[in-house]
């Protein structure tokens, strides 16, 4: 019993212990999933409930529509009935199910570079407007890359059904040679295994982009099978009249739709506009029907056929005062001698200031000369040197004779040879009815990587494909192109820019600072951000606003007052301003009148969580302040949490 007596203090210390570890450690991994969840979630919102609902749906809520509501990102709805194909690629473990990769290789090329190993991977795109919103990105370049998927059913041509086409491309690099096109593959036992997908396989059409160097193409190709042997054309369409560079070059998804239509006509759009609309029948090279009659292979021309038009005046003679061999120019005869032409003097002299070089060898490098420099007597001369009249033209000159042409006699026109009836002919009105489809294809080489692909759909119903486009590319580019056109705005804040932020402006500022931030930079000082350092450092601007592009400020409720029992509207500002990246100093300091965005954001980011003001407002109002104002429990330049921060709404904003 005594012995259980020593042991027990041990033992309960022991479990105490546990106890608190067990708890610190909880709190610290809750603490490290509320800053995690933070950094992923954080748009300026305190709304928990939504950001619960957010986690819920796994959405990514990084766009906001003209109100400045965040839009939530959510898959495209679709009744899988109305199409044959359709991936959106955003449930990545359903779509690696689909897609098949190739491992063929080419025939008749180096065995290096035959295989088909390029790389494939879903994932966000590198510009993202919402991180959920996944494509198939082909990462890799200067290799062979093909991948497939089978149709939910396969689609046949028959005289009421329409074929549409449609999906998104992304050339996040941009392009300079190569292609982002997909192939309709043929129902055909030789593209039955996907696994051997390659640049044989038989498919129906093909269609999308190509682009190397200038030659730029919007392909459309279908494999027409002759109806008397089987035998199988490629038919290529005429290029469209408008240029499509940009595409290639801009970084931004592009939509992509063809449609065929049972009456043999076609349309191909880019972003929803029209660049080229024909007839299978007549604007497709070679032409899908050949022509009834061709040149008799047999019938040659006689030897005596004479298809010379004109022939040489045969009687014509050349005059005897004809000289072939005057010059069409000649000295001028009566030209004289300038006075003072220094006929004796060289126009170029060896330059008397020229030494030998010290390493000359004169065994290896010969006789030394000293380069030639002009001749200083001959500046003020009319000339040195020989001197030699000025040229004219000559009055005798006529060039070389020949004989005038005449009517030939013989002429007897140009020869052809006589039509036969075409022994492979056929009229096939009715191309459209191609060879059904059963899976779809991309198979590509290209020296530009990470090309996106996304929302792909094959459909009979150009409705159904334009619903489609308006829920996935449609919201995507409208807020991309809002994104654009409020970029000038953008910079008015206080919010995080793109890394590429450039000082455009030319002003005073050191032009060897650093003017580009990463936003890992960003993140990685404002952790380390403090507000002692937020003091000493932010600039004590009280300057006019007009002497500014734009000032955001904190301001202290009146009547609140530091320990010194002193306002502290001026200690406010120290910890809170935030200068924009790019403020013009028009005759002031350049080094306090200047802040770089970065810098400014990485510290604040600390110091005090501030409201993002999206000011859509035209450049009258690029003066305009934002001020937020603290509670009454403000003491001392610190923050009172307790109380609710109060946001002044401006007059445009009202």
């Amino acid at each position: 019993m005594r012995k259980l007596d020593h042991k027990f203090p041990s033992v309960a210390l022991l479990l105490v212990v546990l106890l608190i570890s067990s708890k610190c450690i909880n709190n610290v991994a809750g603490r490290e999933a509320e800053d995690d969840d933070y950094e992923d979630e954080f748009d300026g919102r305190t709304d928990n409930t939504e950001m619960n609902e957010e986690k819920k749906h796994n959405s990514a809520p990084l766009a906001t529509d003209d109100n400045g509501i965040e839009i939530t990102y959510e898959s495209p709805k679709y009744d899988i009935a109305n199409f044959y194909f359709i991936d959106h690629f955003d449930d990545t473990e359903m779509s690696q199910k689909l897609w098949v990769k190739s491992q063929a290789k080419k025939d008749d090329i180096a065995e290096e570079i035959a295989k088909y190993d390029g790389i494939w991977n879903w994932e966000a795109p590198q510009r993202i407007v919402w991180k959920d919103d996944v494509g198939l990105v082909l990462k890799s370049k200067a290799k062979h890359a093909a991948i497939a998927a089978r149709l939910v059913k396969p689609f046949t041509f028959t005289e009421n059904k329409h074929l549409v086409v449609q999906y998104e491309v992304t050339m996040q690099e941009g392009q300079e040679c190569g292609g982002a096109y997909i192939k309709l593959l043929s129902a055909d036992p030789e593209s039955e295994d996907l696994t051997m997908f390659n640049d044989k396989t038989p498919y129906t059409i093909m269609f999308g982009p190509d682009k190397c160097g200038n030659d730029i193409k919007m392909h459309f190709i279908f494999r027409h099978v002759n109806p008397i042997n089987g035998s199988i054309t490629e038919k290529h369409c005429r290029k469209p009249k408008e240029r499509l560079e940009e595409p290639f070059k801009d970084k931004l998804p592009h939509l992509y739709r063809l449609v065929v239509r049972p009456d043999n006509t076609y349309e191909i759009s880019v972003d929803h506009k029209v660049i080229n609309i024909g007839s299978l029948l007549t604007d497709f090279t070679p032409p899908v029907n050949p022509p009834s009659t061709i040149d008799d292979p047999q019938d040659k021309k006689p030897d005596d056929w004479d298809e010379r038009e004109k022939i040489t005046d045969p009687t014509a003679k050349k005059p005897d005062d004809w000289d072939d061999d005057a010059p069409p120019q000649v000295p001028d005869a009566n030209a004289a001698m300038p006075d003072g032409w220094l006929e004796d003097e060289p126009e170029m002299i060896p330059d008397p200031s020229a030494t030998i070089p010290e390493d000359w060898d004169f065994e290896m490098d010969g006789e030394w000369e000293a380069p030639l420099v002009d001749n200083p007597i001959c500046e003020k001369a009319p000339g040195c040197g020989t001197w030699k009249a000025p040229l004219i033209s000559n009055p005798n000159y006529k060039g070389k004779w020949r004989a005038p042409l005449i009517k030939n006699p013989n002429y007897r026109g140009k020869w052809t040879p006589r039509k036969i009836a075409n022994p492979d002919f056929f009229e096939d009105l009715n191309p459209y009815k191609m060879t059904p489809i059963a899976s779809v294809g991309i198979e590509l080489w290209s020296m530009s990587n990470n090309i996106l692909f996304d929302n792909l759909i094959i459909t009979d119903d150009v409705n159904v494909a334009l619903d489609y486009a308006t829920q996935t590319f449609d919201v995507k580019r409208k807020y991309i192109e809002k994104k654009s056109d409020g970029c000038a705005d953008a910079k008015k804040t206080d919010a995080i820019q793109p890394d590429d932020i450039s000082n455009a402006d030319g002003g005073n500022g050191d032009k060897n600072s650093n003017s580009k931030k990463k936003k890992s930079d960003l993140e990685v000082k404002a952790a380390d951000a403090t507000e002692t350092n937020a003091e000493n450092e932010f600039p004590d601007d009280e300057s006019d606003s007009k002497d500014k592009d734009l000032t955001e400020s904190f301001e202290i409720e009146d009547g609140s007052e530091d320990k010194d029992g002193e306002e502290s509207d001026v200690d406010a500002k120290k910890i809170g301003a935030i200068q924009p990246n790019d403020i013009r100093n028009d005759g002031g300091d350049g080094d306090s009148s200047k802040k770089k965005k970065s810098d400014v954001e990485a510290k604040a980011a600390g110091v005090i969580e501030t409201d993002v003001l999206d000011d859509d407002t035209d450049d009258k109002d690029k003066e305009s302040t934002e001020s937020f104002e603290v509670g009454q429990g403000h003491k001392g330049g610190e923050e009172d949490t307790t109380k609710p921060r109060k946001r002044r709404v401006r007059k445009d904003e009202s």
